[in-house]
């Protein structure tokens, strides 16, 4: 996923198991009722059904792994 600066990935939760490899930038990350800056190179894990969300402080992209998979990510074909 790519973030600008300023972008807010809001607040949220899901029933998957989430790991993110930060592959560029820098985040203020929400996992629960903690928070972290994390950079280039760092990652971070989020349990099923916690509250979770992410700002760019400077442009960068994620990239997330979910498990199971999130099927509502999965574009439908007619």
């Amino acid at each position: 996923v790519e973030f600008l600066r300023g972008s807010i990935g809001a607040l949220h939760s899901h029933p998957h198991v989430q790991f993110t490899y930060i592959r560029s930038g820098t985040f203020r990350v929400t996992i629960g009722a903690g928070h972290r800056v994390l950079k280039a190179g760092d990652f971070y894990y989020i349990p099923s059904g916690i509250i979770h969300g992410a700002e760019a402080l400077e442009d960068g992209v994620l990239l997330d792994v979910f498990s199971p998979m999130r099927e509502d990510f999965i574009e439908a074909k007619a």
